[in-house]
């Protein structure tokens, strides 16, 4: 995804199904190739999760008013 992209999923929905990743990585059980694809879709839910935090980071620069001296 570019910088210029947005996501299809909002931020609550891609933590979420990224907090659902997790949990599965973590109860084991799992083959090999089923553990590698739930890992990939967790590295593009991260991605998308970044994506939308650094959007508010620049709104709030951009709110935010200059630091007096």
């Amino acid at each position: 995804m570019t910088s210029e992209e947005q996501p299809s999923q909002s931020y609550e929905q891609a933590r979420e199904e990224l907090a659902d990743v997790v949990r599965r990585l973590e109860a084991g059980g799992l083959t090999l190739e089923e553990s590698l694809s739930l890992w990939e879709r967790g590295e593009q839910l991260a991605e998308v999760c970044q994506h939308w935090l650094d959007r508010a980071r620049e709104r709030l620069a951009v709110a935010a008013p200059p630091d007096a001296p």
